[in-house]
């Protein structure tokens, strides 16, 4: 039999105004004890009401809640009521992997919003992949929604002469590497990525439904077809919904630790 947890373990409790600790960290301790007790699981509160309940500013909420979702426990987006994140992504690191087959080997609904599909030219990518700053390029934009929510802003390079008929290719519901081998004969065999923390400017925010200066992922990959890069690839992944995973042996190759102004070699 089920034990119900009584009414005051779901109620607010007082918060010291006398303590050393901040009113918002005081905060943010009570609600993740009323999470833990079951509160919420039909609807978080709004701010107004949390202002309400505690007796403290806006701006002391507002701390709180950023706290929370940077440990992953609330998902919070434009013109959308806060709720519990009952899911986080996860992601093996060492391995080479496709989104796409992540998510639905996770048993996640996953598509994408295609925001450009077109060709282009640029000096700076070009320069990855090995080719001439003038080469054309076939670029991938797409913001890929998991469950129907925001996860992450992608764009991929690739040259032209390799994945011109990608052009033609419905990324709504399909992997690039998928389109990449059948459209176009190219098989991605491994690569290299870089991730580092990161925050992302207004218009990634504004796609991903992140607050103000609310940190991200961000990752740089460069795929190979054997010794060919074939591939130039920069996602920004929302922290909140994220988790890389590694797993290690005692006789693993260390992670090469490198300097933040470094790039990925091509």
């Amino acid at each position: 039999m089920t034990t119900e947890p009584p009414d005051g373990a779901h109620a607010p409790r007082p918060l010291d105004r006398h303590s050393p600790l901040p009113l918002w960290a005081q905060l943010f301790a009570d609600l993740r004890r009323r999470m833990e007790a079951g509160a919420f699981h039909e609807e978080f509160p709004a701010e107004h009401r949390l202002t309400g309940e505690y007796g403290v500013s806006r701006h002391t909420v507002r701390e709180a809640l950023r706290k929370l979702r940077a440990d992953g426990l609330v998902i919070a987006e434009r013109g959308r009521a806060s709720r519990l994140d009952t899911r986080r992504i996860q992601q093996p690191l060492g391995s080479l992997y496709s989104l796409f087959r992540e998510l639905e080997g996770q048993g996640v609904e996953q598509r994408s919003e295609v925001l450009r599909l077109e060709r282009t030219a640029d000096g700076t990518i070009a320069e990855h992949l090995g080719l001439i700053p003038d080469a054309p390029l076939i670029v991938l934009e797409r913001l890929r929604l998991a469950d129907g929510e925001p996860l992450a802003h992608d764009t991929a390079y690739l040259p032209a002469e390799a994945a011109e008929p990608l052009l033609e290719a419905d990324f709504g519901h399909t992997s690039l590497y998928g389109e990449l081998s059948r459209r176009c004969g190219v098989k991605v065999t491994g690569g290299r990525e870089r991730i580092h923390p990161f925050l992302p400017d207004i218009r990634q925010a504004w796609l991903l439904g992140l607050a103000d200066r609310e940190p991200a992922f961000a990752i740089e990959r460069l795929g190979r077809a054997g010794e060919r890069p074939v591939e130039w690839r920069e996602t920004v992944v929302r922290g909140d919904r994220f988790t890389f995973v590694a797993e290690w042996t005692d006789n693993s190759r260390a992670v090469a630790l490198a300097p933040r102004a470094s790039c990925p070699s091509s």
